[in-house]
């Protein structure tokens, strides 16, 4: 898979058995659509195998319908919100699909997440179940962490669709060691042609993928995520003076930690290239040797796909220790210490007698 990523022209080169385990790892890790897209910006598609092409061509189709499916959500999205006087903001996949930026080609997902202002989230939440969208079913103990301890409301879907919208007041939550600003990303969002909405300029779009890489628990998901980051850059890096611009604001939103993880794995994985004044400029953000060295260790075997019939112990084992840091980059000793409790009563099993 990372061959493939970095380039697209060695997909002439795999054997059968090798286009097996690729469209598998692919596919677990929602890159079956990239992959498509990569084959065909790099002119081999036709040179793959015929079982190869119509299993990407599948996965092409299926893109374009959710995209079709999104669309739709976000006209649904503007016309609820705007009686109500809530700027509909697009965050990550829907953000790429509407600004028309190439990271959008052949990327799957099927939600749409939006940020709004903090004071305007009930507001937002309101709007949305006037219109038929309903939070999905959840405890009551989770329902209170998403609304007093999260960056988010709870999941919502139209009653008539299934397209998950997620309702975003910041892109970290408030209880966490990290926490920019979210009035400094909304006040720099950027209207997109043609539509009644805005997406993130670009430094603070590849902050937030950064952010969503480094401290979100979908791991399974973490390649892609790490695609997304290395896309962008890649794209908004032909502006001049585009990477002094992203170290200044990750300082200023407090988030340099991660953007330092973020591009480090871009480079080591994907063979990003990042300026040499930028990397200095971060330097000052690594953290010390030892967490470092671990990083380099668990995150790889966390988001690089597995075999999916042959999971490696060690990718369960990473995955394992980088979900307790995740909680406890979210949480205080305190309420994690709570929070892990209420989690593991709820698990026990229940005495029938």
């Amino acid at each position: 898979m990372l061959r493939l990523l970095r380039n697209p022209r060695s997909m002439r080169e795999l054997s059968p058995a090798e286009w097996d385990l690729t469209l598998r790892q692919a596919r677990h890790a929602s890159l079956l659509g990239r992959l498509d897209a990569l084959a065909d910006e790099a002119g081999v598609r036709s040179a793959l195998p015929a079982r190869v092409r119509a299993r990407l061509e599948a996965a092409r189709v299926d893109v374009e319908q959710q995209h079709r499916l999104i669309r739709w959500e976000v006209t649904r999205l503007r016309r609820a919100l705007a009686p109500a006087g809530v700027p509909l903001v697009l965050l990550k996949g829907a953000a790429y699909l509407f600004a028309e930026l190439p990271t959008a080609r052949g990327r799957h997902f099927n939600d749409v997440d939006i940020l709004v202002p903090a004071e305007r989230v009930a507001a937002a939440e309101a709007a949305l179940v006037a219109e038929g969208w309903e939070a999905v079913e959840l405890s009551a103990y989770d329902q209170r962490y998403y609304r007093e301890w999260s960056h988010e409301l709870p999941p919502m879907a139209h009653r008539d669709r299934q397209v998950v919208v997620d309702v975003h007041h910041n892109i970290l939550p408030p209880t966490g060691r990290l926490r920019p600003d979210p009035r400094l990303l909304l006040a720099a969002a950027r209207p997109v042609a043609g539509a009644d909405l805005r997406v993130l300029a670009p430094v603070d779009m590849v902050l937030h993928a950064a952010c969503h890489l480094v401290q979100s628990g979908e791991l399974h998901k973490g390649l892609r995520d790490l695609a997304d980051l290395h896309g962008l850059a890649q794209r908004f890096a032909a502006a001049p003076g585009f990477w002094p611009e992203l170290a200044g604001r990750a300082a200023t939103l407090g988030v340099t930690r991660p953007l330092y993880y973020a591009l480090r794995f871009a480079q080591r994985l994907l063979g990003m290239e990042v300026p040499a004044e930028t990397a200095r400029a971060l330097a000052a953000a690594a953290p010390p040797a030892p967490v470092r060295a671990a990083m380099d260790a668990l995150v790889p075997a966390a988001i690089v796909p597995d075999h999916p019939t042959h999971p490696r112990r060690r990718t369960g084992v990473a995955r394992r220790l980088l979900t307790v840091r995740y909680h406890w980059q979210r949480m205080p000793p305190l309420m994690l210490a709570r929070h892990l409790l209420h989690k593991v009563t709820e698990r026990a099993p229940k005495d029938d007698g």
